[in-house]
């Protein structure tokens, strides 16, 4: 299987129409694949912008001849039901003429508040999950579909336009017990850290289920610049909140939340966790421990909406070709 470099859509800190000209500069830059954030917030109010990133993917679709497509991720239990997210993949990949994978996770309050019924406990949000992926594959897979389970109900459904063959279907996971429960359920593993424990879990669990090992999808965040200490006064405004790790960061409601959250962060310690700067070999560096732990695929986080043009026409072909000289890049193939 060989590695790829993506590039992430950051919906966060950027409006509609600027994000699909990123998306055909990050394609004429080399990209190997792009993936767009799913949000109803912003995670600080600095960041300024959340568009819906369904239309965002069919406005890509078209921009775009090459590159992969993924979304990373939409929460398929409370703001979308399963049925509708079935029918909005099969869509987006029929748009990209087979380009699209869903990739898919239990969600953030952050999101899913906004419609109202209360964010549940994670073994409950683990418990949807589960039931979202088995009606959304079964949609995909052109049954017709009438389901009553302990959180969903589906009656008669079908989807009317699907792409030929199979839509992968990535999974974001933490743990040991969320790879348990999805390692067969998905395509592909989706995590925010280089753990090498949870991609061999992983593969054990899809060896002992008879599937492909698929592949192991991550996300790096840099905040490149010809100024360094710019960059990482940037990386602080609009990042601080990425330090806070998932088990918060599912919790809390709002972005001021994060905003208190966040509030005892440093700029050095920002930029402990995030290459900044124009050193592109730093960046490079950051991306070894995933290719130590099994990854096959990362998907680059430019900071800020104001430097998107600027990396992806200056920097991004250079770095991409530094990364794919690497032996440990190589070695993923």
């Amino acid at each position: 299987m060989a590695g790829q470099i993506g590039f992430t859509l950051m919906t966060e800190q950027s409006g509609p129409r600027e994000l699909v000209r990123y998306a055909r500069l990050a394609e004429e830059s080399g990209f190997d694949y792009l993936v767009s954030s799913d949000h109803y917030f912003p995670w600080l109010p600095e960041m300024g912008h959340s568009p819906y990133a369904w239309s965002l993917l069919g406005a890509v679709s078209q921009v775009t001849e090459r590159v992969g497509l993924m979304t990373y991720v939409t929460c398929p239990t409370m703001r979308y039901h399963p049925a509708v997210v079935a029918q909005k993949a099969a869509t987006v990949g029929l748009l990209s003429e087979g380009r699209f994978v869903l990739g898919l996770g239990a969600g953030e309050n952050l999101n899913e508040h906004v419609v109202g019924p209360g964010w549940p406990r994670v073994s409950t949000r683990h418990e949807m999950l589960a039931e979202a992926i088995d009606v959304i594959r079964r949609l995909l897979d052109g049954e017709t579909v009438t389901h009553h389970g302990d959180h969903f109900t589906v009656d008669a459904a079908r989807l009317w336009d699907r792409p030929e063959g199979r839509l992968k279907v990535g999974v974001a996971v933490s743990g040991d017990r969320s790879v348990d429960r999805f390692g067969s359920a998905a395509d592909h593993l989706i995590a925010v850290q280089p753990d090498a424990g949870l991609v061999q879990r992983w593969r054990e669990q899809r060896e002992q289920a008879s599937l492909p090992a698929g592949r192991a999808i991550g996300q790096l965040p840099i905040c490149w610049g010809p100024d360094a200490d710019r960059c990482a006064q940037r990386a602080h405004e609009l990042f601080r909140w990425f330090s806070s790790g998932w088990p918060v960061m599912a919790e809390l409601p709002l972005p001021g939340s994060f905003t208190a959250a966040s509030e005892s962060v440093t700029v050095d310690e920002v930029a402990q966790g995030i290459p900044c700067g124009p050193d592109l070999d730093a960046v490079v560096e950051a991306l070894e421990p995933w290719w130590d732990a099994g990854f096959t695929d990362v998907a680059l986080v430019q900071v800020g909406d104001e430097s998107q043009e600027q990396f992806l026409r200056e920097a991004a072909p250079e770095l991409l070709g530094r990364v794919r000289e690497r032996p440990t890049f190589r070695a993923v193939a």
